[in-house]
């Protein structure tokens, strides 16, 4: 059976290897030649605003670049996201050296609408919106005034920068502008569709799809290439959403903290060690986390790992520490991941909790997961002579039964092992199963 598992543990590891190094090989375009002399690159901005993006997004514009591409057309249907991605994308956008246009299909709403301001031109389709793009934390409450200002002078800048009147960026950051002849409601923050913002000069015209918007920019005979994300980057954009991060992490130590009740390393481990992978991968192809964190992490597993056979209990605290400290390194934002962390603590807590009570005594749906066969004498499995003569005796532990280690039997040491459960050093134990080598001890309760 521990034949078994070892092999399914190197199968496992030799296909997420050999899939995490194919998923960066290919960047995915599909051109279509028109003749027309021209390049034109088209890349969709969908979904959440976050890291993965705005990897996705260099990816693509250093891809349109190096090909001479001469126009980009961004796709924009996005609710919003972080602050931090939309502003770097933003200077992305801002330090492209060929002209850039916004295609709203949908919707471009707060860091969209930031990410939109910073392009050359924007067109929208006839039920396309824009705007709306006031600061919030992720637990729905406003930002801070110091953080509002900030991003209220990002989209001002960002609409300067392209010949925009700033009052119409100011206006879908800060509530308390008021322009009644655009606003849907006194109070709120602008949002604009395609003839008020054409109006104003943030629209340069609705068109229906992309053939028009071509024609409008006159590329109708143009090369069009239209970028599409690689499989790594959509895991990559997957596993850093803000949502997706504490349950991975919850995962991965519900994982590991089960495989300490099965013998061996099984699915639990697997799948906790598969989990801890998949985070660093995704945050790696992210741009988030560097080798500095990888390194720390395998520091930290391999102090943990030392602790089982170390005494004290200092090695395991420290590569905890290291383990928690990579984590946050890896992270888009240290107070998001610290509450992740937190949630899996907690989940672990409760897991750990229950997985006692159920357990106990082999019983419970997680009897499953627990191997109870054992190569005992009764079933004819002997190694070496069985000394019979010490079942009954009591000593003294030298060390902490975690759950193995030293006891003294009269003038004896003899490496023991407890019937599962932590003993602590110098505490009083009897023997009561030999096999072996292996010595069976249970504590004397006085």
């Amino acid at each position: 059976m521990y034949d078994g598992r070892r092999r399914s543990l190197k199968v496992l590891t030799l296909i997420l290897i050999v899939v995490c190094s194919a998923l960066g090989l290919f960047s995915v375009s599909h051109a279509e030649d028109k003749g027309g002399g021209k390049l034109v690159y088209v890349i969709p901005i969908e979904n959440e605003v976050e890291k993965g993006l705005e990897a996705f997004l260099t990816r693509a514009t250093e891809d349109a670049e190096q090909e001479g591409a001469d126009h980009i057309i961004f796709e924009i249907d996005t609710p919003g996201g972080a602050v931090a991605a939309a502003e770097q994308i933003g200077e992305l956008m801002q330090n492209l050296e060929l002209e850039t246009t916004s295609f709203i299909v949908n919707r471009a709403l707060s860091a969209g609408s930031y990410i939109a301001l910073n392009t050359d031109n924007i067109y929208m389709k006839p039920h396309a919106t824009m705007g709306a793009s006031g600061v919030i934390n992720q637990d729905g409450t406003a930002a801070d005034k110091k953080a509002q200002s900030a991003w209220l002078s990002a989209m001002k800048s960002a609409a300067e920068s392209k010949g925009r009147d700033p009052l119409y960026a100011a206006a879908m950051a800060d509530p308390s502008i008021d322009l009644p002849e655009y606003a849907a409601e006194e109070g709120k923050y602008l949002t604009l569709g395609p003839e008020s913002a054409a109006e104003v000069g943030y629209s340069n015209g609705t068109v229906e799809d992309r053939t028009e918007l071509l024609e409008a920019l006159g590329l109708s005979n143009a090369t069009v290439a239209e970028q599409e994300m690689t499989i790594s980057e959509q895991i990559a954009r997957f596993i850093t959403n803000p949502v997706v991060v504490p349950i991975l992490l919850s995962i991965a130590s519900l994982g590991l903290v089960a495989e300490l009740f099965s013998p061996g390393f099984g699915i639990p481990g697997i799948m906790g060690a598969l989990a801890l992978i998949l985070f660093f991968y995704g945050h790696m192809v992210a741009g988030l986390a560097g080798m500095e964190a990888l390194v720390l992490l395998i520091l930290g597993v391999g102090l943990v790992v030392a602790e089982l056979f170390l005494p004290g209990g200092i090695a395991g605290l420290i590569g905890i520490g290291a383990i928690i400290a990579s984590l946050i390194m890896s992270g888009q934002d240290i107070g998001h991941m610290a509450m992740s962390i937190s949630i899996a603590f907690i989940v672990t807590i409760i897991a750990s909790i229950i997985l006692f009570k159920t357990m106990g005594g082999n019983k419970g749906f997680f009897r499953r997961m627990i191997l109870t066969d054992q190569t005992s004498t009764e079933l004819g499995y002997v190694s070496s002579e069985n000394r019979l003569e010490l079942i009954g005796l009591e000593g003294i532990t030298l060390t902490q039964l975690r759950p193995s280690g030293t006891a003294l039997f009269g003038d004896e040491r003899l490496d023991v092992v407890t019937e599962g459960g932590f003993i602590e050093k110098e505490q009083m134990v009897k023997v009561v199963k030999v096999e072996g080598v292996r010595v069976v001890v249970r504590e004397v309760k006085t």
